[in-house]
């Protein structure tokens, strides 16, 4: 069951990393991630099916585009990539299947706001809301099922995470955008949910990569004003809280008794 849950989850994540793709191209651009469909990006021919494969088609095309002939970057096979490791992650960390399923979206869509806000500068209500909602409602209909999901640990890890950073948007709305506190809000509700201590291992994961990233930052001449997008360090403090979340908080709590 393990090795079929792994192939699943690892199938669905390429396809998923495939539809990231989609995201970080068009949602800058405004334009719909629902149609047309995939197209080349620099010819502008529509992809046949069979051309769309995750990362198989690429390889098998050596990274050109059939029509034109020209590159088409590793960007893509990296997303899939990514985002397949990523759902395989989470079918590996979660014996049940609820939380692995909401452990495999949230990280799944991290690459996608990772890299859209380190090009951008934004965090797309387009990814963040329809998360949000959808897992707001398995939660709730996985608490009243009992197959591993707590709905107050959730919405406690909402407020805690979601608001702690909203207050700081408030307080200092240079430093923190409001993307930054949905992203954040929906980290706590899923990670809440499942593990309320691996919600305190995404906030730290994120704040001290952030603390790194800014740091380099400067050193490579940076100035202190010099915007330094968030949302990726939140995103990687994301799934370091669903991977290694229960494991960190328990070493923790040992270090301290």
């Amino acid at each position: 069951m393990t090795a079929l849950r792994v192939v699943v989850f690892g199938l669905f994540g390429l396809l998923i990393g495939s539809f990231n793709s989609v995201l970080v191209h068009r949602i800058p651009r405004k334009e719909s991630v629902v149609a047309p469909r995939s197209r080349c990006p620099v010819c502008g021919t529509q992809i046949r099916a069979l051309d769309n494969v995750p990362v198989v088609s690429w390889v098998l095309l050596r990274g050109r585009c059939r029509a034109c002939g020209e590159r088409i970057g590793g960007l893509y096979p990296l997303l899939e990539l990514a985002t397949g490791a990523l759902y395989v992650g989470a079918a590996l960390r979660f014996d049940r299947l609820l939380p692995a399923v909401l452990g495999a979206v949230l990280m799944g869509l991290m690459p996608a706001v990772g890299l859209i806000d380190l090009r951008h500068r934004i965090i797309p209500n387009l990814i963040v809301y329809p998360a949000f909602v959808g897992s707001a409602v398995a939660i709730v209909l996985g608490d009243s099922l009992d197959v591993g999901v707590d709905l107050i640990d959730g919405a406690i890890g909402l407020a805690a995470y979601g608001g702690a950073f909203f207050l700081i948007a408030i307080i200092s709305p240079r430093g923190m955008g409001m993307g930054d506190v949905k992203l954040n809000a929906l980290t706590g509700l899923v990670l809440g949910s499942i593990h309320l201590p691996s919600v305190g291992v995404a906030a730290g994961a994120g704040i001290l990569l952030g603390g790194v990233g800014a740091l380099i930052a400067m050193a490579r001449g940076a100035g202190r004003r010099g915007a330094i997008p968030f949302g990726p360090f939140l995103a990687a403090g994301a799934v370091v809280g669903t991977l290694f979340g229960p494991d960190l908080a328990d070493l923790y709590l040992r270090t301290l008794s």
